[in-house]
């Protein structure tokens, strides 16, 4: 699983990687648009462990889309880390045809410099995040390295079935980002009585069930308690049954952004 920064302040972020580090993350999600690259980086080196057994993920911001800016950008997101190499960046959000009329070349010329850093060592391995199959179909038309991953909003509700059946038969890996919807599920008859049943903590049976559909879930918190236990969920076993019954839970709340209907 990856523990994710999203929106965690900068003065909060240094204590909480490595509090997560601490209790067996190795899996650190972050972003140049975060604001916390540079405390990502420093919790990172502060923790103590190798280098090379975090896996730490960071994302091209969409002001930065291009060849050469996007080249610029990760020059960027190195110094601020502290870092001589990536283990996974990610194109953050494609640029869309209702919003760009040279969305195909805009996509293609990042991901082009992102196989560039790839071939140079700089990338451990290069994907995409938010990407839809009419997006992914169109980056392979030039493509010489398939995405290795897709990062996309995933969660009770919103499970995006076109897109991860795309994926998944494309052999790309999938990643959830806000799989608890902030909270909002949690409170959620279904989830509470799976919870009940298990003896977790609801937040154990989401994480559980993103990684029983075949996801990797980005799980975020600044509380020490809640990190060591969500990272947990990975003992939780749920049934069959109690898998189909949050699949099929509707209207759950969360951002269900949809690429081609917003512009950042």
């Amino acid at each position: 699983m990856g523990f994710g920064t999203f929106r965690m302040a900068p003065e909060d972020t240094v204590a909480a990687v490595k509090c997560a580090i601490e209790a067996g993350w190795r899996h650190i999600d972050t972003a140049a648009v975060y604001g916390n690259e540079k405390e990502v980086g420093g919790a990172v080196r502060e923790s103590g462990f190798p280098r090379k057994q975090i896996f730490v993920t960071s994302k091209l911001w969409n002001a930065d889309r291009g060849y050469d800016s996007a080249l610029r950008a990760f020059d960027l997101t190195l110094e601020r880390m502290g870092f001589d190499y990536l283990d996974l960046y990610l194109i953050h959000w494609p640029a869309s045809p209702f919003f760009h009329d040279d969305w195909k070349k805009q996509n293609a010329d990042s991901w082009k410099a992102l196989e560039r850093l790839y071939k140079e060592g700089r990338i451990k391995a290069i994907g995409l995040s938010n990407f839809m199959p009419r997006h992914i179909n169109e980056l392979l038309k030039t493509a010489e390295i398939k995405p290795m991953v897709n990062q996309i909003e995933f969660h009770p509700g919103w499970m995006q079935k076109e897109c991860t059946d795309f994926c998944k038969e494309q052999g790309i890996v999938l990643e959830a980002w806000a799989p608890l919807i902030k909270g909002e599920i949690l409170s959620d008859s279904v989830i509470s009585n799976i919870a009940s049943a298990h003896g977790c903590t609801e937040a154990q049976v989401v994480l559980s069930w993103v990684l029983a559909c075949g996801l990797i879930p980005l799980c975020k918190s600044v509380t020490p308690s809640r990190i060591a236990e969500n990272l947990k969920a990975t003992e939780i076993k749920l049934t069959p049954e109690e898998v189909s019954a949050i699949s099929s839970m509707a209207d759950c709340g969360g951002r269900c952004y949809n690429p081609d209907c917003c512009d950042f």
